[in-house]
């Protein structure tokens, strides 16, 4: 089987209030192929989502150049669990309903302030009509609707505290947590309107598994397309930092090389598909709300 793609644009992104680079920043690793096909790898690390976005769209352009089809992974879930857009009485496909919500309510500046912690207290409202199930912030940002710890465990009835790829993933933590280590949530707020951003500026996009389907792809499926965007999960795989390395940088470049080796082995294709177990409803619910983490 012939590999799926030229090119793989792995993401670590930040919700981070102000510019910041090194250490827990935006990193975005490219492993590119040059003119005798060879991969080789470099990384970019843009101080702000906004330079990120230019960086991305730049890159792409100079693939679309080429004709290349690239794989661009975000370290960030683009859906919810399942039943949130219920709980916020949205009405059809709840991928769609939480993107078109959080691009019309996220208000990202230029120098990365954002309204993220006032997004996700109103979520909390809508939902519970108190602190839950969003939790964590700093003490600035503590309103009646968002505390900095969370308040209560999820019990039946509540929105589930983790995504089936979350109970897959060893270590995932559930995108509830908007701040300290480990957090997921904030990066999820701020980052799924630039998913939608860069799909609504591409007809040659699609959202895995969304709007591919949650199936092994191959070529035929993939004819016409010259993106497709993924979550990853970087510590699936192992990252050892070469030296002058951060960890993002390194965990960046992990995960690029890993995928373009399973590209090349005509092994990718397969894990874009149902990992072992699931039922024919929780792929569903993967392929309409939750979203999946590519190689889980």
């Amino acid at each position: 089987m012939s590999r799926l793609f030229d090119n793989y644009v792995m993401v670590d992104w930040s919700a981070a209030a102000k510019p910041a680079t090194g250490a827990d920043s935006i990193w975005i690793g490219t492993l590119r192929r040059d003119v005798r096909l060879q991969l080789r790898f470099e990384a970019q690390n843009p101080p702000t989502r906004k330079a990120a976005f230019e960086a991305i769209t730049g890159l792409l352009a100079e693939f679309d150049k080429r004709g290349d089809r690239t794989l661009i992974g975000f370290d960030f879930p683009f859906g919810y669990p399942q039943g949130t857009s219920a709980a916020l009485k949205f009405e059809g496909a709840p991928w769609l309903t939480m993107q078109a919500f959080l691009t019309k309510e996220i208000k990202d500046k230029p120098d990365n302030a954002n309204n993220r912690f006032q997004v996700a207290a109103m979520m909390n409202r809508l939902i519970s009509g108190g602190p839950f199930p969003f939790w964590g912030c700093p003490p600035r940002d503590v309103l009646t609707t968002l505390q900095s710890k969370k308040t209560r465990p999820h019990g039946p009835g509540d929105v589930p505290e983790h995504r089936l790829a979350e109970q897959a993933a060893k270590g995932a933590s559930p995108l509830w947590k908007l701040y300290t280590a480990g957090s997921v949530g904030s990066q999820a707020l701020m980052g799924i309107p630039v998913v939608k951003k860069l799909r609504d500026a591409r007809a040659d996009a699609r959202i895995w598994p969304f709007e591919t389907g949650y199936k092994p792809l191959s070529r035929e499926d993939l004819d016409g397309v010259k993106i497709v965007m993924a979550e990853i999960y970087p510590s699936i795989v192992k990252a050892t930092p070469a030296v002058g390395e951060v960890k993002d940088l390194a965990q960046v470049r992990a995960i690029a090389e890993h995928f373009a080796a399973l590209d090349e082995a005509g092994k990718l294709a397969a894990a874009f598909g149902p990992a072992k177990g699931l039922t024919d409803a929780q792929i569903e619910t993967i392929e309409q709300e939750e979203g999946w983490i590519l190689g889980v």
